[in-house]
């Protein structure tokens, strides 16, 4: 059987985006979309060039099949396969040059990020974390002019930003297609953050010539098992090393402008809106933040995946009912929050997306952050303390996990563990996630309660 490999059968567009965390929801979502996007698939206009995050596994895969791979869409009646061709070029994160030489181009037109919560190296009031070791490491790096080992990514976009505006100077667009609030004004707080610490000019600049579009993206990508591949053998006839899991559904909405272009995304379903923070929200809170409340209450209960966790009556009571707290305040009729909800759970029950508790519950004590306190302030603010045990289920859910001594991995395990050694540990852990929720009354007794329950 023959292994796959692009040839000059297979239609390669010009390379005119470029992506940093290079991951399965990228290739199934990102680059899925742009290549539907084609005006005409024989002559395609779009190509990206991506870069992968900590481990350049994933390059050193693609690469040889010339960056194509096959596109699994498994449904509750079966599998379809999707060759898919945009991706032209699989990178490492450390091959900076590349990405510099890419990005100075004034043929590329975007910049796509899905690096995580964690990558954007935010403090708690939504700017550069000035305190990160990396950043300081970064930013120690960019005053030698040593760019060869950057560590985080706003540091190698400033960089690759600056041979920009000396080579082309023309604009860009940078995106993030990141499971965060308002990701385009985080993107722009980090970039600019770095740039201001380094260059004031060419901070200035980018103030000027780079836009941060933000995103509202949803599609369910669980990590792939070694059997895909034997999958898509059977049904394509072909070694694919690398393939992709993913569900039917598909949603990219987009608030921004783009200086130089971008592709048709309209054509493939892309919804562009003039006001996106209530789809941000209906997003965060009510798919991440009840799959973060499943993370762990599901682990808790013996499940492994979520279609096990919503299976479990009270999981699913549990998710009800922090769906209700969030629901209260997603009340634009636009949002159509009762459909988004019953296509929610049909999600959730597809027994042949393995989509795993363990992946969900990585970096927790970010995540909460931007998916459960934001429903709890609100609930404080309108008065609605009936409304705090539901809205705090998800953190209850990972505070009981850990008391258990549930095992974890999070950017922030040192605090976790500081926390986890106090006197009063609940409010300990609270308090990582938001000082000020740690010092309310209602929500450590709501979440306190529920963790004592367990």
């Amino acid at each position: 059987m023959t292994s796959l490999v692009r040839s000059s059968d297979t239609p390669t567009p010009p390379i005119r985006l470029v992506h940093l965390g290079l991951g399965a929801f990228h290739r199934a979502h990102q680059v899925w979309y742009t290549q539907h996007a084609e005006n005409n698939p024989q002559q395609p206009e779009w190509g990206y060039a991506s870069f992968t995050g900590r481990s350049p596994r994933m390059s050193e895969v693609l690469s040889p099949q010339g960056g194509l791979y096959t596109l699994v869409t498994r449904s509750e009646d079966g599998d379809s396969c999707e060759l898919i061709s945009s991706l032209v070029e699989a990178n490492p994160a450390h091959n900076i040059s590349r990405l510099v030489e890419l990005v100075a181009s004034a043929d590329v037109a975007v910049l796509t990020l899905t690096i995580t919560e964690a990558g954007y190296h935010l403090d708690e009031q939504g700017h550069l974390d000035l305190h990160h070791p990396q950043v300081n490491e970064d930013l120690a790096d960019l005053r030698r002019r040593d760019f060869s080992a950057l560590r985080t990514a706003a540091a190698r976009i400033v960089v690759a930003l600056h041979a920009r505006r000396q080579q082309s100077d023309v604009g860009l667009a940078v995106m993030s297609c990141d499971n965060i609030s308002a990701n385009g004004a985080a993107t722009k707080a980090t970039v600019l953050g770095m740039a201001q610490e380094w260059d004031p000019e060419l901070a200035q600049w980018i103030s000027g010539n780079v836009t941060f579009p933000s995103t509202s993206i949803d599609r369910i990508t669980p990590a792939t098992e070694d059997s895909l591949a034997t999958v898509v053998e059977q049904n394509c006839g072909y070694r694919d090393a690398a393939p992709v899991v993913t569900e039917p559904f598909a949603n990219w909405i987009i608030r921004g402008e783009f200086p130089v272009g971008r592709p048709n995304w309209e054509r493939a379903g892309v919804e562009f809106v003039a006001d996106i923070e209530a789809f941000e929200r209906r997003k965060l809170w009510l798919l991440n933040g009840s799959h973060s409340l499943m993370a762990y209450a599901g682990r808790s209960a013996g499940a492994e995946t979520v279609a096990q966790a919503i299976a479990i009556p009270e999981v699913r009571s549990r998710v009800e009912e922090f769906w209700q707290a969030a629901s209260t305040f997603l009340d634009q009729p636009e949002l159509a929050v009762p459909d988004y909800r019953e296509a929610l759970i049909q999600r959730f029950n597809n027994p042949r997306i393995e989509h795993y508790l363990s992946q969900i519950g990585i970096d927790g004590a970010t995540k909460l952050r931007m998916r459960s306190v934001p429903v709890i302030r609100r609930c404080l603010e309108a008065g609605r303390n009936d409304l705090i045990p539901g809205a705090a289920a998800p953190i209850q859910a990972w505070v009981t996990w850990l008391l258990q001594g549930g095992d974890f991995q999070d950017t922030r395990a040192s605090d976790i563990d500081v926390a986890l050694h106090q006197a009063h540990p609940v409010q300990a852990l609270v308090a990582v996630l938001d000082q000020d929720l740690s010092h309310n009354p209602d929500v450590l007794a709501a979440v306190s309660s529920l963790s004592e329950e367990k």
